[in-house]
């Protein structure tokens, strides 16, 4: 009984050191959010999607304060989320709205003028990378900012037909045409879509880049001096596998690894200074989850 106190024990500390990470980690890409917004998109009057963006444009139509009309509408939203999408659901979001309508409100007081002046373009691109990049890291380590999010999900759970990601596409694009209301110019429009695209790109990188993955065959007579070449030098683990040559009727053996893609050129040196003429297969694969990579998640 008492091991079974003290693994308990121990599997709490971890888990609890797993949430303390995740919580920093969700905090640095909520500043950097706010950093890329306040700082490059507001000044320059730029808008994007979700509820900063409907935030955005009461501010430029009436100068409310962006973290007041996030915070009012999150709530609502909040409020309608844990009757409809349940409070295991909501708990999630509650603490990243908050955090989030703090460090707008502080930077937008703090910064009055575009970091990047003249540069309306360039602001878009350094705004985007920005907000993807906090956005990246925020979803990465399993945090949420609300907002459209909700909306959508409850669109989703009433209509399945309409799938997650055309819920959101959408609308983000209502948002950012609204800005025509308040500024009557398409290049507005044009620099919030341009925003959009950037940032769905850097989260996809953000989320998918660290995680990239190759699957490698190599088929060699000397497959034995590479596997244990590939342990010892590049840190991989090897399967080998017994295969037919159906056109030569020969068999053959089969090195199976997987590595990140970032170890790739280390792992064709290896084949290479042992058999030149050995036959490699190289492909990405989406995820690796197991010892020395992800964790599996559920």
């Amino acid at each position: 009984m008492d091991r079974l106190n003290i693994k308990n024990v121990k599997v709490n500390k971890a888990l609890l050191r797993q949430e303390l990470k995740d919580n920093c980690f969700v905090f640095v890409g909520l500043v950097l959010y706010t950093i890329g917004w306040t700082g490059f998109l507001l000044p320059n009057q730029i808008t994007t999607g979700g509820v900063t963006g409907i935030a955005a444009l009461v501010f430029f139509g009436t100068k409310i304060p962006v973290a007041l009309t996030y915070f009012c509408i999150n709530a609502v939203l909040l409020t309608i989320s844990i009757k409809i999408l349940g409070l295991k659901f909501s708990l999630k979001t509650i603490g990243s709205v908050a955090v989030l309508t703090f460090l707008l409100s502080f930077f937008q007081s703090l910064i009055t003028e575009p970091l990047v002046k003249g540069e309306p373009f360039m602001s878009c691109i350094l705004g985007g990378v920005m907000c993807g990049i906090g956005l990246g890291l925020v979803f990465n380590f399993k945090g949420s900012t609300g907002g459209t999010d909700i909306v959508v999900l409850i669109i989703n759970k009433y209509y399945r037909n309409i799938s997650i990601g055309k819920a959101m596409l959408g609308v983000d694009l209502l948002i950012i045409s609204s800005s025509y209301i308040i500024f009557h110019s398409i290049e507005k429009i044009v620099y919030g879509l341009v925003v959009m695209g950037i940032m769905s790109y850097t989260v996809d990188m953000v989320l998918n880049g660290a995680r990239q993955s190759v699957q490698f065959f190599i088929f060699s007579n000397k497959f034995e001096e590479i596997a244990t070449a590939i342990n010892q030098q590049a840190r991989r683990g090897c399967t080998i596998l017994s295969g037919r040559g159906w056109y030569s009727q020969q068999d053959v053996k089969i090195i199976v690894v997987m590595a990140k893609k970032t170890e790739s050129v280390t792992i064709f040196r290896i084949v290479k200074n042992i058999d030149p003429n050995a036959f490699i297969s190289q492909s990405s694969v989406i995820g690796v989850y197991g010892e020395g990579f992800d964790q599996i998640k559920s």
